[in-house]
């Protein structure tokens, strides 16, 4: 059954180029379907792994040539159901936004294989497995960025691609250090290999190399540089990807696993993230405040909002990577959204730039509703999903005596209020701008994936214990075990 999340993509990525010869509607129909198959196979799976099942696959139990182990435990089943959620809202978006681009076939064999190479980083239980993972989703996502060949896309694609090689190479020489130190690379044996113990100068350069590396994936600050122009230049399905699961599991995810199944949260990694966190939350947020391109604004959001769940994750108790994995779920939904509705609106209006729109909420009404459902969530006012996940990394950071940290936080998020309320008013309310006259509304696969998104932003803030207890506890769970087992903790040695 996992490797189904593997194989399905990329068989169907393998049919594409064909299958859009046959017909100009079926590469449309057969990946929106394939992110909800495998939507629902994430689904059956939350029962039985919220009572704690682990599920194991592995290649050579079946003979096959290629050594290939997977795991799903509660964090892995959380990264997957957001994987698979986006993708289908971002899948079902494109029917009409990707129309005026052309090569649909190419387009979606390329976002199959990015899926597909996130499910398998997400299941893997080896360090090379994650490396060769990793790589494949990150090719096809220089491709997807750079897909409408303009200037600055092609641009943008390029400084992504040569700083991810910067932080792949730091991905590989760790990795090599690693197995030149123990001689395997798979998460269990290493981390049997840390409690017998590095030395310490050797454990302070693996984690400096993956810190750096994986930080950069993720984007957080001061490795942030690729994400202002790749976010805003890619299509707006595609800016959705990135920002809502491709730096949660290509940076996020992938810096967690390491760090908290092998070394366990070291004291010397979870002080050094809480600064790049704090310095993340807030830099992202002022330096958002001041831009005038929409999509550019969400970008630098992004960059503050990913600061939330690093803080939470660097803290390490049962409450803040709680509300770290909460808040990691909740900014795929608002901020796929909220990059969606940003490619709605220049669908619409032919413009991205703030200081050119205005009034346009009477002839865009669910676009304009819409992204004031996204705002509200990404600000934390309640009843919406954010509300809840930042203030669980709030209350644990209260709990823990950082009150600086708890009153940036709270900073941060009023800020992030004020700069989406000028969105709102500079695009959407006060007088129409010149120009938007005849401008309607996008068509209905636009509007039903902003919808459904939007939905989801307000049911699980309104049905936040289920939230909780089915899909976010299995995962905080399986983190705080991880610590346990290897010892080591934010208040230990």
């Amino acid at each position: 059954m996992l490797l189904l999340f593997i194989v399905l993509p990329l068989a169907v990525a393998a049919l594409m180029p064909l299958l859009h010869r046959l017909n100009r509607w079926l590469p449309d129909a057969l990946a929106a379907l394939t992110m909800l198959g495998t939507l629902l196979l994430g689904i059956a799976h939350i029962r039985l792994i919220g009572a704690g099942h682990i599920y194991y696959w592995d290649s050579a139990l079946y003979g096959l040539p290629i050594r290939l182990s997977l795991m799903m435990d509660g964090f892995s089943l959380l990264l997957l159901l957001t994987i698979s959620m986006v993708s289908f809202f971002a899948c079902v978006f494109s029917v009409n936004y990707m129309e005026h681009y052309g090569g649909k076939g190419a387009y979606y064999a390329l976002f199959l294989i990015m899926v597909a190479g996130m499910n398998g980083l997400v299941l893997t239980t080896d360090l090379f497995s994650l490396y060769v993972f990793l790589e494949v989703a990150a090719i096809a996502s220089y491709a997807l960025v750079a897909f409408g060949q303009k200037h600055d896309e092609v641009e943008a694609a390029f400084k992504y691609l040569m700083l991810s090689a910067v932080a792949t190479t730091g991905i590989l020489l760790a990795t090599a250090l690693v197995y030149l130190m123990t001689g395997t690379l798979g998460f269990a044996e290493l981390a049997a290999a840390a409690r017998a113990g590095f030395d310490p100068r050797l454990l302070g350069l693996l984690l400096a190399f993956f810190l750096m590396g994986f930080g950069l994936k993720a984007a957080i600050v001061p490795f942030h540089a690729w994400l202002p122009d790749a976010h805003p230049s890619a299509p707006a399905p595609i800016s959705a990807m990135l920002s809502g699961v491709v730096i949660k599991v290509s940076g996020i995810y992938a810096l967690v696993r390491v760090v908290y199944n092998v070394f366990g949260l070291p004291v010397g990694v979870s002080q050094a993230l809480l600064a790049l966190g704090a310095l993340s939350m807030v830099l992202g947020a002022l330096i958002a405040l001041g831009q005038t391109d929409f999509k550019r604004m969400l970008a630098y959001s992004s960059i503050s909002q990913v600061g939330y769940i690093v803080i939470g994750l660097a803290l390490g108790t049962p409450l803040a990577i709680m509300g770290a994995l909460f808040h990691l779920f909740n900014h795929a939904t608002f901020k796929g959204l909220l990059f969606l509705d940003a490619g709605a609106t220049e669908y619409a209006t032919g413009t991205r730039e703030l200081s050119k729109l205005g009034g346009i909420n009477n002839r865009l009404p669910i676009t304009g509703l819409t992204t004031t459902i996204g705002t509200f969530s990404i600000a934390g006012v309640p009843p919406f999903n954010g509300f809840w996940s930042k203030l669980l990394i709030i209350v644990a950071l209260v709990q823990a005596g950082q009150l600086g940290l708890a009153a940036l936080a709270v900073g941060t998020s009023v800020l992030t209020l004020w700069y989406f309320l000028l969105i709102q008013r500079r695009a959407f309310f006060g007088k129409l701008a010149a120009g938007m006259e005849k401008i309607k509304e996008v068509p209905f696969y636009m509007s039903f994936a902003t919808v459904g998104l939007a939905a989801l932003c307000l049911a699980v803030g309104l049905c936040y214990p289920w939230v909780a207890d089915n899909l976010i506890q299995p995962g905080m769970t399986s983190l705080t075990n991880a610590i346990g087992v290897n010892g080591f903790s934010l208040f230990g040695n």
